[in-house]
């Protein structure tokens, strides 16, 4: 096992390193100068090249990718261009609204997929297996901005029972406030996330159903509840546990669209605002700690799926793939 997360760990290392360079370079091929969000219009071009000059843009770029690389290593995410603030403290306290809205839509999602996907499965010759199945489609085919919309109209504008938006100024130090300002967005996300889990689950399970070791454990004795949980549980759990650590991190990066429907102060308003005013620093803050997040979520998935499945624990100790 050890040798197996070396060389997993390797691997991760090495990609970040990669999305690190492609990060940079992307972000420069953009059309824009960053110098033009410090001038005013009609600026001068000495004024210009002086701003150029304060934020360091005008310095070759491998020099420029050499900076930040040593920033990286020291914990630093840079110096907002337009605030001058430091990026770090304020993609954790954006983080302290994404995470919070990411996780709990999760959750959410996974408890209502998993039971739902089954029913649809295992009574999918019957009309409400049916009708489950159509939910799920009709679910993929909305729109999460469109569905958020639709929300907000129902359950903030017309019943008044929570808010359309925005997030409280004193944060989680007003913890009633915050979650009933999360509740909609959660219950957007989940939806649409909870949709297409309940497809993979659905799929997982006919496998599982039509499986000949189920039989053969039914032919044994085992009653059908038994015979899943023993059997069906642990090889319908593999395929979806690859499925659920893409949803997660999917959601994480896709969460600049619900956070905008609602307002929420998180990592996705504060990327907007970043690319709006070419502040490099603050999008590379915000899309390498995403891309961290993401590395490390299919780092965990990885991981499990080669613990519950016996086929792939070879792996672990490092025998031959």
């Amino acid at each position: 096992m050890g040798r197996y997360l070396l060389r997993r760990l390797a691997f991760l290392l090495v990609s970040l390193a990669l999305a690190s360079v492609v990060l940079f370079v992307l972000l420069r091929l953009l059309p824009g100068d960053p110098a033009n969000a410090l001038t005013s219009v009609g600026a001068s071009p000495e004024q210009i090249a002086a701003a150029r000059h304060s934020i360091g843009s005008d310095r070759p770029l491998p020099e420029q990718f050499t900076h930040w690389l040593g920033q990286l290593t020291s914990g630093d995410l840079g110096t907002s261009f337009v605030s001058s603030l430091p990026v770090g403290p304020e993609v954790t306290a954006r983080l302290n609204v994404t995470v919070p809205l990411t996780l709990a839509a999760f959750v959410l999602a996974v408890l209502v997929a998993v039971p739902v996907g089954f029913v649809a499965a295992y009574k999918r010759r019957t009309w409400y297996g049916a009708v489950l199945s159509g939910i799920s489609q009709l679910g993929i085919a909305v729109p999460v901005f469109w569905l958020g919309m639709i929300l907000i109209a129902v359950f903030a504008l017309n019943a008044g029972w929570l808010p359309s938006g925005g997030f409280p100024q004193d944060g989680w130090d007003a913890p009633a406030e915050a979650v009933r300002s999360l509740v909609l967005p959660v219950v957007t996300i989940a939806l649409v996330m909870g949709a297409s889990l309940i497809r993979y689950v659905r799929s997982a399970t006919l496998d599982v159903l039509g499986s000949d070791y189920l039989r053969t454990a039914r032919a044994l004795g085992a009653s059908f509840p038994r015979a899943m949980w023993r059997h069906g549980l642990r090889n319908a759990s593999v395929p979806v546990i690859s499925i659920l650590g893409i949803e997660l991190a999917s959601t994480l990066l896709g969460a600049v669209v619900v956070e905008s429907v609602y307002a929420l102060p998180g990592l996705g308003s504060l990327l907007a605002t970043g690319i709006a005013q070419h502040d490099y620093p603050v999008v590379q803050g915000v899309l390498f700690v995403s891309t961290l997040a993401v590395l490390l979520i299919g780092f965990a998935a990885d991981l499990v799926q080669r613990i519950i499945d016996p086929r792939l624990r070879g792996r672990l100790s490092g025998g031959a793939r």
